[in-house]
């Protein structure tokens, strides 16, 4: 498998690239977040990189960070999402945003992604809570966050791994969650953390 490509930039579109490396090209498409923050055409690049395979076609995509790729990855192993509509939502959230909206219920997030809807923003959060032992943003894996769901505090830990996924160190997450109501929906829990940790953000 192709881990990373580090090479010139000898094209660049809005959901693609070419980088050069030895004399080849490979052609990589890209979150269009990705293109736009990667140096312009004749300029040095790295991309941590994902080949899909299918019956049809042979694809190469990249990705600014190994996180990104990962959560590429993760999407595309829900049963409706291709490689297409993972490079949406990876356009349209960042991979800290997903991990919260994934350890939050908020199937609504994903639909701000091109061609995705209601049902299918419902299905990457079903789909995604149940993967046991894959690597979500920043360390936090979603194997913690399904077991932070079905823990004794309930939301409120919960919240807690949602706050660790953008960032935040597990104690001082769990500190703001405890100077708060645990009978208040997840999703209020994380907004009132969030605003206690404002001048925290890292």
């Amino acid at each position: 498998m192709i881990y990373s490509l580090n090479g010139k930039i000898t094209e660049k579109g809005l959901d693609r690239v070419v980088v050069e490396c030895g004399g080849v090209g490979y052609e990589v498409g890209v979150p269009a977040s990705a293109a736009s923050a990667l140096p312009p055409q004749g300029g040095t690049a790295t991309l941590y990189t994902y080949l899909n395979i299918t019956e049809n076609d042979v694809s190469l995509f990249g990705f600014l960070t190994a996180a990104d790729r990962q959560m590429f990855k993760l999407l595309t192993s829900v049963s409706g999402v291709g490689p297409k509509a993972g490079l949406a939502i990876l356009s349209a959230l960042p991979c800290d945003r997903i991990a919260l909206a994934v350890s939050a219920g908020d199937a609504k997030a994903f639909t701000a992604a091109s061609g995705v809807g209601p049902k299918l923003g419902q299905r990457i959060v079903l789909e995604l809570r149940d993967k046991v032992g894959k690597g979500l943003a920043d360390g936090v894996s979603l194997a913690d966050v399904s077991g932070a769901a079905s823990a004794p505090a309930g939301g409120a830990a919960q919240a807690v791994a949602a706050l660790c996924s953008l960032g935040y160190g597990q104690s001082e997450a769990a500190l703001a969650i405890a100077k708060l109501d645990p009978a208040l929906p997840v999703e209020e829990l994380i907004k009132q953390a969030l605003r206690s940790m404002a001048g925290k953000v890292r």
